[in-house]
């Protein structure tokens, strides 16, 4: 039976799935035991998902990575932060029993993917499989990443165009907010958001799957199956040959259109060091696609006009330097209502939550306030640990983002 797509207006839902790491207590190494928190059926079978009540736990392509995520699109996030802490609370109370726990962070700073990768055994192992033969997910940009995915609603291609064209706008300023990774094998890598840095290159071997991250201008679904779909799908075919890969689940851009669900799902962003943040990033995330939406800034066809060239550039800024990334396009600014030639990015952002704070919660707005003035997570740890950190300082500081996970607090 062919499930009905949902037909939910621009705005009317959302979704959110956050991944964690499972990790040692003691050493902070990873632990590939997903298992343990997903559990067996009836017929001793292990699950890969799980649902309690509104919120839906689920495996990811490697055995150390839990998501938990709305198990359907809710209204509002008013009230999820609680929601997905105590299914936090939750998993590690059962992670206990073998002195691991979550970890939070969008990548592991000492993993080695090359030793200490452990692909999902059980079900969709086929599909994992295939990806590993494909591209060799022993990787950072595979193995060891954790982000915050956001699904925005829309309803028929003018819903779309309105939404992928603010959306498209938007990515470039998200390492700027939510940057969490500056560490890989234990150094700086030099990137604020190391994690979209090796992202953009893990699969270069079939480049239409990740294009340039900002997806292309196009605001049709005709469009996008033409100038997309139809080429992941012709230049992925020599490689599955069973067709096990979808072309929605392939498409790796920044952003990507879910036209199966009525869906764009944001996937630029790093996980925090809480669900309180994550939901606070998600909240100004909206209320920015809100108030592009709303002709505050730029006109649709102006804001249409932008290239992924033009786009790109200042995302590849944002991935670097996160806040501190100075953007000189007067023209980008003035798509936001930003009336000067260039600011840093960390101004802009400042600029914008002022415009739109009565959008958000009172909780999110206030959390959100103590973010930008704190500076992106991966400022705060790299202003902590340095260029070249301990071994041991880095179990110790990342020791302090699992409590932030366990407690829902920043990290500050």
């Amino acid at each position: 039976m062919t499930e009905k797509k949902p037909s939910w207006h621009l705005f009317e839902r959302f979704g959110i799935e956050l991944e964690y790491m499972i990790v040692s207590k003691a050493t902070r190494n990873v632990v590939p035991r997903v298992d343990i928190v997903l559990g067996k059926d009836e017929n001793g079978e292990n699950l890969s998902e799980i649902e309690h009540g509104p919120v839906g736990l689920s495996n990811e392509l490697v055995s150390h990575v839990l998501e938990i995520k709305c198990a359907e699109p809710a209204e509002s996030f008013d009230g999820w932060s609680d929601l997905f802490h105590q299914e936090i609370e939750s998993a590690n109370e059962k992670l206990a029993k073998i002195e691991a726990e979550l970890l939070p962070s969008a990548a592991h700073p000492f993993m080695d993917p090359l030793t200490e990768t452990k692909l999902w055994p059980y079900e969709y192992n086929e599909i994992y499989e295939t990806y590993n033969r494909i591209f060799n997910c022993r990787g950072h940009g595979w193995a060891n990443l954790q982000s915050t995915h956001l699904n925005l609603s829309f309803n028929g291609d003018e819903e779309f165009g309105i939404l992928h064209a603010a959306v498209r706008l938007l990515l470039p300023l998200i390492p700027a907010l939510a940057a969490s990774s500056p560490y890989l094998d234990s150094k700086y890598t030099g990137y604020k958001d190391a994690r979209i840095e090796t992202y953009r290159h893990n699969q270069e071997k079939i480049s239409s799957i990740a294009g340039d991250i900002i997806p292309e201008p196009v605001f049709t679904e005709s469009d996008y199956n033409k100038v997309i779909f139809d080429r992941i799908e012709k230049d992925i075919a020599p490689y599955d040959t069973k067709k096990l890969l979808n072309h929605f689940f392939l498409n790796s851009r920044g952003a990507i259109a879910r036209f199966d669900r009525g869906a764009i799902e944001i996937r630029l962003v790093d996980i925090q060091e809480c669900p309180a943040a994550d939901i606070a990033i998600a909240e100004f995330e909206i209320a920015l696609l809100r108030f592009l939406t709303t002709k505050c800034g730029a006109t649709l066809a102006e804001q249409k006009s932008f290239t992924t060239d033009e786009l790109k550039k200042i995302l590849f800024a944002t991935v670097k330097d996160a806040e501190n990334a100075e953007i000189s396009s007067k023209k980008y600014l003035a798509a936001f209502g930003y009336a000067k030639n260039s600011a840093s990015a960390k101004d802009l952002l400042q600029y914008l939550f002022s415009r739109v704070r009565p959008q958000m919660t009172k909780t999110s707005a206030t959390l959100l306030e103590k973010m930008l003035d704190r500076g992106t997570l991966s400022s705060a740890l790299v202003r902590q640990l340095g260029n070249t950190p301990s071994h041991e300082s880095l179990v110790r500081e990342y020791g302090k983002l699992a409590k932030c996970l366990a407690q829902n607090e920043l990290y500050l």
